[in-house]
C-alpha cells in the first residue's frame, strides 16, 4: 500500500495535516498557551519566592524552624511541582491518545487539567506552611503539565510541517507573554499575594475554555483506539533513543536549552535582591523581563517565518544556543545591573530564535501518529525536568557556594551543550 493510500485510510484524528490553520484557530491556541504559561511562571518567578520568604520568616521568628536559605526552600517547592509535571505530561498525553469521546481526544483532557491546575494554585494561595505550599504546587503542576501535553499535541494534530516554524515562534512568544504578563499582573495590577494567585487560576481556566469551546477536535473512532493493556501502554511511555535516535537527540537538545533558560531566569528576583542590591527587586525583575520579552517577540516572529521559508531548523537552534550562552557568560563575568540590562534581551532573542525552529524539529521526529500526545508528553518532560534539575543545581550553587556568577556560568555551559546535541539529529535539516 502506498503512503498516499495509507494516509487516506486513516481517520482525520490520525492523518498528517495538510491544510494550513487559520487565524482564528491560531489566536485561540495562542491565548490558551498564554494562560498556561502565566499560570506556571507568575507563581514561579514572583509569587512562590515571595510566599516562601514570608512563611519562612514567620516560622523562623516563631522558632518553629531553623533559619536557612529561602532559595533552598523555594527549590524544594519548585522541584516537587516539577515532578508532578514530569508524571502528568506523558500520562495525560497517552490517555488522550486513547480517548474516543465525541468531543475529541484532546479537549476533554485540556478542560479537566485546567481545572486541576486552578485548584492547585488556589491551595497554594491559602497555604499556611511550606509543606502545604508544596502539596498545592504539586497539584497545580500536575494539572498544568497535563494541559501542556494536550496543547502541544495540537501542533502535529492540526498544523502542516510547512507552517510549524511560524506556529512554533508564536508558542515561544506565548510563553514569554505569559511570563511577562504574569509578572506585570502580580507586581503592578494586583498587589495582594492571594489575589494574584486567584487571578492566575482564573486566567488558566478562561484560556482553556476559549480554546476548547471554539475550536474543533477530531474524535478518534473506537476501532482505531490502541487495543493494548494498560500495563503495556504505560511501558510504551518510554521512547527508546536506540530505536529512535533522532527523537533522543532532539529531546536532549530541548532539555538542555530549557535548563539553560531556567538557570538564567528563575532566580533573577533573588539575584537582584541579594547580589545586585537593586532598590526595588520586583520592578527590576519586571524591567528585565520586559527587555527579554521584546527581544523574544522579535526573534520568534522573524525567525519563525525564516525557518519555514528555508525549511531548515538546526542552524537556527545552533545560533540560538550560542546567543543564550553569550548572555549567560557575560552576566557571570560581571553580575551587575548594567550587564543584566544587556544580558536579558540577549537571552530573550536566543530563546525566541530557539522556539522559532524547535517545535518544527521536535514534531518531525515523533515515532507514530497514534501516539502523538504521548510522545509530545515525553518531549515536554524535557521542559519539566529542568524545573526539577535547575532548583537542585541552584540549591547547591547558591546554598553551598552562594555564587550567582557560578549559576550563570553553568547556564552558559549547558546551553552550549545543546548546540552540540542538535547536530546529531539526522532526519531534519
Amino acid at each position: 500500500m502506498t503512503a498516499a493510500n495509507t494516509q487516506a485510510t486513516l481517520p482525520k484524528a490520525l492523518a498528517e495535516p495538510t491544510l494550513r490553520v487559520g487565524r482564528s484557530w491560531i489566536t485561540l491556541l495562542f491565548l490558551a498557551n498564554i494562560g498556561l504559561w502565566l499560570g506556571i511562571y507568575a507563581p514561579l518567578q514572583v509569587l512562590l519566592p515571595e510566599q516562601v520568604a514570608s512563611l519562612h520568616d514567620h516560622l523562623a521568628n516563631s522558632a518553629a524552624v531553623p533559619s536557612g536559605s529561602d532559595a533552598v526552600l523555594l527549590s524544594v517547592v519548585m522541584g516537587v511541582g516539577a515532578i508532578a509535571s514530569l508524571i502528568a505530561n506523558p500520562v495525560v498525553g497517552a490517555l488522550s491518545d486513547r480517548t474516543t469521546s465525541p468531543r475529541g481526544r484532546r479537549h476533554p483532557w485540556t478542560s479537566v487539567c485546567a481545572l486541576i491546575g486552578a485548584v492547585g494554585i488556589l491551595i497554594v494561595a491559602a497555604a499556611p506552611s511550606i509543606a502545604v505550599m508544596a502539596i498545592g504546587w504539586f497539584i497545580a503542576e500536575f494539572g498544568l503539565g497535563g494541559m501542556l501535553a494536550t496543547l502541544t499535541a495540537a501542533l502535529p494534530d492540526r498544523v502542516p510541517v510547512t507552517q510549524r516554524g511560524t506556529l512554533g515562534g508564536l508558542i515561544g512568544i506565548s510563553q514569554m507573554l505569559g511570563t511577562v504578563l504574569g509578572a506585570l499582573i502580580v507586581t503592578v495590577i494586583v498587589t495582594r499575594m492571594t489575589t494574584g494567585y486567584a487571578v492566575c487560576a482564573v486566567i488558566v481556566v478562561a484560556g482553556a475554555a476559549l480554546f476548547v469551546t471554539r475550536t474543533p477536535d477530531e474524535p478518534l473512532p473506537a476501532e482505531f483506539k490502541p487495543q493494548v493493556p494498560l500495563r503495556t501502554a504505560l511501558r510504551r511511555l518510554w521512547v527508546s533513543p536506540r530505536e529512535h535516535p533522532d527523537f533522543g537527540w532532539a529531546w536532549a537538545t530541548h532539555f538542555l536549552v530549557n535548563l539553560g533558560n531556567d538557570l538564567g531566569t528563575l532566580y533573577l528576583l533573588y539575584f537582584l535582591n541579594d547580589r545586585v542590591h537593586y532598590h526595588d527587586p520586583q520592578t527590576g525583575l519586571l524591567i528585565l523581563m520586559a527587555l527579554y520579552a521584546v527581544a523574544l517577540l522579535a526573534a520568534g516572529a522573524i525567525c519563525g517565518m525564516m525557518s519555514d521559508k528555508s525549511g531548515k531548523r538546526k542552524p537556527f537552534i545552533i545560533g540560538s544556543a550560542a546567543i543564550m550562552a553569550t548572555a549567560a557568560i557575560i552576566l557571570a563575568a560581571s553580575p551587575t545591573w548594567a550587564v543584566a540590562l544587556v544580558a536579558a534581551p540577549l537571552l530573550g532573542f536566543g530563546f525566541g530564535t530557539y522556539w522559532a525552529a524547535a517545535p518544527a524539529l521536535l514534531t518531525s521526529v515523533l515515532p507514530a501518529a497514534t501516539d502523538r500526545a504521548k510522545d509530545m508528553g515525553v518531549i515536554n518532560i524535557a521542559y519539566s525536568l529542568p524545573l526539577v534539575v535547575a532548583p537542585l543545581l541552584a540549591g547547591v550553587v547558591l546554598g553551598l557556594m552562594n555564587s550567582y556568577p557560578a549559576l550563570f556560568a553553568l547556564a552558559g555551559v549547558v546551553t552550549v551543550c545543546a548546540a552540540v546535541t542538535v547536530t546529531r539529529v539526522r532526519s531534519v535539516p
